[in-house]
């Protein structure tokens, strides 16, 4: 009866103390400005899914997430990196890694320059792969202008992943795309099998926030103090919730979504806050399953950015511009052929559109097909994009921002 006795207190006081760990993937990451050898670039196999900012005086952000696998980005150990560029992209330097607590990793970056002029910097948080839950995390530069410039804590804002733009409206709220994975059946999926997680268990690394997994809306109407989870969308055979979303001409919100069979679509005509059923935008192989860029230009028109190969490959990154809100696109500037995915992109003052993406973003994939793990930056004009091919000065193409080793000679 002793026995019994002190067997249940040991179970109690273990269970109470597992209650006490800290929650690992809420941890503040590490910011680290001095590189050590586990994040110079000869130590990465793999690296891509990028985005890019530009400030009004000319500087260039760019960030993306790396790690030692060659496989891929995606990875329980992955960590982002920033970078900037003072010369409109000739020459970039790597400037800060976002590295968290141990089995927590963090991807899917964001930059994103708000309305007062301040550079926000966003990142997904998870412990392992993909806890379910994830997380949106920031930093902001009051002043991004200078090379090095002041970064404030990082601040959790929401469950999910955002690694897409926000959106202003014309009555000043901010709207957040950030997606938290709803048809994935491999979410969540730690993936650290293995690996001593002591004091830990997998089983408290892992969440399943129920009806809160979508293809969700925050707001802020605070300049970005406070944000509220305002609405959701839900398209069938949506894994990864890449949306982005505008504001239209006649004051309603358009939502695209990447999804298994193509772009889904939603409508909401209250800002955000309710959204018409997730429906197919447009099917097919071509754009199924890949992420894309959407954004208003200066001209009023819309600019999407997607691959447009007919086998459904990721390669021939190309550009369109719609003039009546995403009923008929035109032109098709064809910015890289190659293997190419993940756009992200940004217009300056004076047109110049500049797009980023990964190319070949592994060393080595799964079919043992070597790569050059490079993100790549194409700059262009909005009437380069409607001609179909270079009519204006602004064109440069495949610069190579950052790039993990030559290509083959085979």
């Amino acid at each position: 009866m002793k026995n019994t006795v002190l067997f249940i207190c040991l179970l109690a006081t273990a269970g109470h103390a597992q209650s006490r760990l800290p929650d690992l993937a809420l941890q503040p990451p590490r910011i680290l400005t001095e590189f050590g050898p586990d994040h110079v670039k000869s130590s990465r196999g793999a690296q891509g899914v990028p985005a890019i900012e530009r400030t009004p005086k000319g500087r260039l952000w760019a960030s993306w997430y790396a790690g030692k696998g060659k496989r891929g980005v995606e990875s329980p150990f992955s960590y982002v990196v920033l970078a900037t560029s003072g010369d409109n992209g000739k020459s970039w330097q790597e400037k800060m890694v976002i590295q968290p607590v141990r089995f927590v990793h963090t991807y899917d970056p964001c930059l994103w320059i708000d309305p007062r002029g301040r550079l926000w910097f966003f990142w997904a948080q998870s412990a392992g792969l993909q806890d379910g839950r994830m997380g949106v995390w920031a930093i902001v530069a009051d002043d991004p202008e200078p090379e090095n410039p002041k970064w404030s804590a990082p601040r959790r804002i929401a469950n999910g992943v955002m690694l897409n733009k926000p959106t202003v409206l014309t009555n000043g709220d901010w709207l957040l795309p950030v997606g938290l994975w709803r048809d994935s059946r491999n979410v969540p999926n730690i993936a650290l099998d293995g690996h001593d997680l002591s004091p830990y268990t997998k089983e408290m690394l892992e969440h399943d926030l129920g009806e809160e997994r979508g293809s969700n809306v925050y707001r802020s109407r605070d300049q970005g103090k406070t944000f509220e989870r305002i609405g959701q969308v839900r398209v069938p055979n949506t894994h990864p919730d890449e949306h982005m979303i505008v504001e239209r001409k006649d004051g309603s919100l358009w939502m695209l979504v990447r999804n298994a069979r193509g772009l889904g679509e939603s409508v909401s005509k209250d800002g955000g806050r309710t959204w018409s059923p997730g429906r197919l935008y447009v099917e097919g192989r071509t754009v199924a399953a890949k992420r894309f860029f959407l954004r208003r230009l200066q001209s009023g028109a819309l600019l999407l950015v997607r691959n447009d190969d007919p086998e459904g490959r990721r390669t021939r990154m190309t550009a369109f511009v719609s003039d009546d809100d995403g009923v008929t696109w035109k032109g098709g500037l064809v910015i890289d052929e190659r293997e190419s995915s993940y756009p992200d992109g940004v217009q300056a003052a004076d047109g110049t559109i500049y797009v980023i993406y990964d190319h070949q973003r592994y060393t080595l994939n799964r079919e043992g097909r070597e790569g050059v793990g490079s993100v790549v930056m194409a700059a262009f004009h909005e009437d380069d994009v409607r001609a179909g091919r270079p009519v204006t000065d602004k064109v440069r193409l495949r610069s190579v921002i950052t790039q993990l080793r030559e290509a083959s000679a085979r």
